[in-house]
């Protein structure tokens, strides 16, 4: 008889941040298959005769291919275990969760989901950067800048996302930020648009910089910033906390 699987978010780095439901199956679970960028003290929550299985992917480094961590995922339930699978954030927001669930589900393997929360939500929050606020904007979009504009393999249209007033975050985007920066002002973005960088949301080492659209990229490299961060593009970013 086969186990199950359950994707399980870990929300943004705090450890106090994730849900009820995480922990109880945390210590519930006969397997944990993690990422790096969960937080590691939850992984003492484990029973002591649970097997850990560290599949995270380090930039531009190690990393365990997605199709050998579903398949870790499925030969473990096939084996009668009770298997979670815990994700930085949340397991559906850049997080290929989905895809974990469709290789189990094409094995037989029943899977439960259990949200985190989403850095793409609370990295400016947790900082004090509302991305949404009344009077400022009525809605935000999150968008992956893991690859630059007029690459190939980006599907984002620019320009649409330069026109709208509404707030954008952008995850995965330190690299690439002084081309992403750029693409929106030449779309149309006034330059002097507020704009914030939160790095390592949520954890003791929480930075935030502030700035504008036209000037954050060449401060955040200043700055030294790395990933994991977040950017917050619009009127929020520049809202005072007093």
């Amino acid at each position: 008889m086969s186990g199950r699987v359950i994707l399980v978010g870990a929300g943004p780095g705090d450890p106090d941040l994730v849900t009820v439901a995480g922990l109880k199956a945390l210590r519930a679970a006969d397997v944990i298959v993690t990422d790096r960028l969960v937080p590691k003290g939850l992984l003492e929550e484990a029973r002591g005769d649970a097997e850990i299985i560290e599949v995270g992917k380090v930039p531009r480094g190690e990393f365990t291919p997605q199709e050998r961590i579903n398949e870790i995922l499925v030969e473990h339930a096939m084996r009668g275990k009770n298997v979670v699978r815990f994700k930085g954030g949340d397991p559906f927001v850049f997080g290929r969760g989905f895809e974990e669930w469709q290789a189990c589900a094409a094995a037989g393997i029943p899977v439960d989901y259990i949200p985190g929360i989403s850095s793409s939500i609370a990295g400016g929050g947790l900082a004090g950067i509302p991305i949404t606020h009344r009077g400022v904007t009525q809605g935000y979009i999150v968008v992956s800048g893991h690859v630059p504009p007029g690459d190939e393999r980006c599907d984002l249209d620019w320009d649409h996302l330069a026109a709208s007033r509404l707030s954008l975050v952008i995850m995965m985007g330190v690299k690439y930020l002084p081309q992403i920066t750029q693409r929106l002002v030449a779309g149309g973005r006034d330059s002097q648009t507020p704009a914030a960088v939160v790095e390592n949301a949520g954890l003791p080492q929480m930075r935030l910089l502030r700035s504008t659209l036209g000037e954050i990229a060449e401060a955040a490299r200043e700055a030294d910033i790395r990933p994991p961060a977040v950017t917050i593009l619009g009127e929020v970013a520049g809202l005072p906390v007093e």
